[in-house]
């Protein structure tokens, strides 16, 4: 027999071994629910650039078996959901999540062609492994605060709970119909030239999709809009892989934050473009191991690290990376910001390869931030250390500097590294003055506009203090 034969058999060979191994041979179909049927889901979107976090190496949740043999799809027209738009359509979101939760590698399936309206709904866990809420149609809240269910919660509308393993997926919309929330007569608004209508107030704010004390979770492929409030927010979550999302609410929309992640770890936020009226991508305190990566944002308030240390609480941040973004008529570009009083540390920061177009505040570390003019100058602050900026380069609104670095007074940000940092002007004069204040740093290469103002070396007196470390 020819050598090329042998070869060929025993590749063959080999892969049966494989798929008996892994259970290919011998499908055991799931038990069939009165509203299941099998088909087979288009898949979730491979990342382009998928999430490397060392420190936990079995990161990546499994995408979905799309398999007919070994997939049930819990389709909610046959839970009795309408979709036409206006009739309340939630008891049969919760019929379908309920028997595909009792599924392995289920999906709960709101097709396309129809829209469904459902309220305020918490799907919880714990779900067999590979749940997958494939939304292809149209999915929204009720029409603003006075059509909102008064038994309903106002602070939060899709929340998922105590999940493992589960993916958020497909080609259709999530609607959040934000507008009559963003009109409430004292819902603080950013007017016209800066000014800016009363507020705050004890009025309702929804968020729109929350996921909380949940694990593995991938979210992939759709279009979020309108949000009354945060768009999307992850809360005591580890293991998250966001990619391919299309996030999108008008610029002076208030409080309508893009992604908000606080006390998560491991995630990582790719291939998405974002446009709001705040903060694109807000981390919180208790993140670490967060990689952002070609993701487009504005307009908006930039990418922002807090704020942190509200109300003399301890925060703790690290190992964020942000790389490849391109970050356009935004209000701020990079952004660290503390509250005076607050312990902890934001350290191990990396921004590389930052395309700036048209932002304020390109550059920025507020360690004085305060919502008013009350705020008191305090002897504690959340410490600051390793920050690298390389190769951020575009043009800045000129009505701001594009480089500010306030650190504390009492408290020094040390071991801050500039490099290839060029900023011109998109309109206008050339501001070269940049500030610093009780930063410590160094510059690799020469910065436009040009900095002197970084300290060298270490301050004398940054003291070993247990408040200061994470």
């Amino acid at each position: 027999m020819k050598p090329l034969h042998i070869l060929f058999l025993l590749i063959i060979a080999i892969q049966n071994v494989a798929d008996f191994t892994n259970g290919k041979m011998h499908h055991h179909s799931p038990k069939k629910h009165k509203h299941s049927r099998k088909l087979s889901p288009a898949p979730a979107p491979t990342p382009t650039y998928p999430p490397s976090i060392p420190s936990d190496p079995s990161y990546g949740p499994t995408q979905p078996d799309t398999d007919t043999n070994t997939t049930c799809i819990f389709d909610v027209t046959e839970f009795g959901a309408c979709g036409d738009g206006s009739t309340d359509d939630t008891a049969a979101f919760r019929a379908a999540w309920k028997a595909a939760c009792q599924v392995e590698n289920a999906v709960v399936l709101a097709p396309s062609g129809l829209v469904f309206m459902i309220t305020s709904t918490i799907f919880s866990g714990p779900c067999q492994p590979g749940l997958v809420f494939q939304i292809d149609g149209v999915v929204m809240p009720p029409d603003g605060p006075e059509c909102w269910p008064e038994k309903d919660s106002h602070q939060q509308w899709l929340v998922f709970y105590r999940l493992d393993d589960m993916t958020l997926t497909g080609t259709g919309t999530i609607e959040g119909n934000g507008q009559k929330w963003w009109d409430l007569p004292c819902k603080p608004h950013k007017g016209p030239n800066g000014s800016t209508l009363p507020g705050p107030c004890d009025s309702p704010a929804v968020g729109l999709i929350r996921f909380f004390m949940s694990s593995n979770l991938v979210v992939t492929g759709l279009r979020i809009q309108n949000s009354p409030k945060f768009h999307m927010k992850f809360d005591g979550c580890e293991g998250v892989l966001i990619d391919k999302l299309s996030i999108s609410s008008p610029k002076l929309s208030p409080n309508t934050d893009g992604i908000h992640i606080e006390n998560t770890k491991a995630v990582g936020i790719y291939n998405s473009v974002i446009a709001n009226g705040d903060d694109c991508i807000s981390i919180g305190p208790g993140c670490s191991d967060v990689d952002i990566e070609a993701v487009t944002c504005g307009p908006s308030h930039g990418i922002s690290i807090g704020s942190l240390g509200v109300h003399n609480s301890r925060a703790c941040v690290s190992n964020i990376a942000v790389r490849n973004a391109f970050i356009r008529d935004s209000d701020n570009g990079l952004r660290i910001k503390t509250w005076q009083g607050g312990t902890g540390s934001v350290s191990n920061i990396f921004f590389e390869n930052i395309q700036m177009e048209n932002v304020r505040n390109c550059v920025l570390i507020d360690q004085y931030y305060c919502l008013t003019k009350e705020c008191r100058n305090e002897t504690s602050a959340v410490y600051l250390t390793d920050v690298t900026y390389k190769n951020i380069k575009g043009t800045y609104d000129v009505r701001s500097p594009p480089i500010h670095f306030a650190c504390s007074d009492s408290i020094a940000c040390t071991n801050i590294t500039m490099s290839e940092v060029e900023l011109l002007p998109h309109e206008g004069v050339l501001v070269d003055d940049p500030f610093c204040w009780n930063a410590y740093g160094v510059q690799e290469t020469l910065t436009i506009p040009p900095i002197d103002c970084l300290l060298d070396g270490t301050p004398q007196t940054l003291a070993e203090n247990s408040l200061y470390g994470c």
